[in-house]
């Protein structure tokens, strides 16, 4: 049994979840949460963060 359930083990092109409808909600919840909405070139930022989170296992990126 792991202790991990990330990251996920179908590539991202396989994955239809990762869409710009995830970041969003992602954003919305950490403005509900009190951190600033979020503009411009921050949302490629929050894309990348997201998919290292679900997708990367910890090699070079």
């Amino acid at each position: 049994m792991s202790d991990r359930s990330f990251p996920l083990s179908p590539q991202p092109e396989d994955d239809a979840r990762f869409t710009r409808g995830l970041s969003i909600d992602v954003a919305d919840v950490l403005v509900r949460h009190g951190y600033p909405e979020p503009t411009g070139l921050d949302w490629v930022e929050l894309q990348l963060a997201l998919f290292r989170f679900l997708y990367e296992t910890g090699g070079a990126a």
